[in-house]
């Protein structure tokens, strides 16, 4: 009885120490990366405010800015990794129901978190700044707006991870009805309170403009739309 728990602990100790040493890996090259990052980051402000400036007030704020950014990439890059070594050590002890279920999700999970950063970047973020520095220059009084550095990035980064996590609802609701949880049905008869409730989400989500609000909303009911088409019928 002993034998299998060992080897499985031994295969599972392999497992980590690869997945450990490619995040290594992927945060030293981060690091030689950072620079270049860095400056994808800044293109959404650049495109809304191309003679802006951004500002370092503190000594650390470089070094701060590179780690954070090397962490962040050796996060996303040993993601699929991190997924592969778990697939292979949880599959021989899944059922083929359940293999149908959880090889799509996992496989499908990193691709919708990449789509919703995408369109956070691509769409929601260059309107926001644009709305940001026109509020900020709407002041009676000469004004100078210089975004700092370490702030900007956060908030890039955060909006980034949030719109990755929202594409998220359609597994959310798929695994909830396929282990029998939420039905179909449910989910049907009660759609004008989850379009509200995404309209909410989209709020809180996005800049106090009703234009970045519909922008995010719109392609999260239509994910919320195409998920009940994949849910299985009472």
């Amino acid at each position: 009885m002993k034998a299998p728990i060992m080897t499985h602990l031994h295969e599972l100790k392999s497992r980590l120490l690869w997945t450990s040493g490619l995040f290594f890996v992927f945060f030293i090259t981060g690091i030689i990366a950072a620079p270049i990052m860095q400056q994808v980051l800044l293109l959404p402000l650049i495109d809304a405010w191309d003679a802006g400036t951004i500002i370092y007030t503190r000594m650390t704020d470089g070094l701060y800015i590179d780690l954070s950014l090397a962490a962040l990439f050796a996060i996303f890059a040993t993601i699929p990794v991190f997924f592969y070594h778990l697939w292979r050590f949880i599959s021989p002890g899944l059922r083929p129901n359940e293999k149908q279920l959880i090889l799509p999700i996992m496989m499908a999970s990193p691709v919708l978190f990449l789509m919703g950063a995408a369109f956070a970047y691509f769409i929601l973020l260059p309107l926001a700044f644009e709305f940001f520095i026109r509020l900020n220059y709407t002041s009676a009084m000469y004004s100078v707006l210089l975004p700092h550095a370490r702030d900007y990035l956060t908030f890039v980064i955060s909006i980034l991870k949030a719109f990755g996590i929202a594409f998220q609802l359609p597994l959310v609701l798929i695994v909830l009805n396929r282990t029998g949880i939420l039905a179909r049905d449910t989910v049907i008869k009660y759609r004008r309170y989850a379009i509200v409730g995404i309209f909410v989400l989209a709020a809180v989500l996005t800049p106090p403009d009703v234009l970045s609000q519909i922008i995010l909303a719109l392609p999260l009911i239509i994910l919320f739309e195409l998920s009940i088409l994949f849910m299985k019928k009472s």
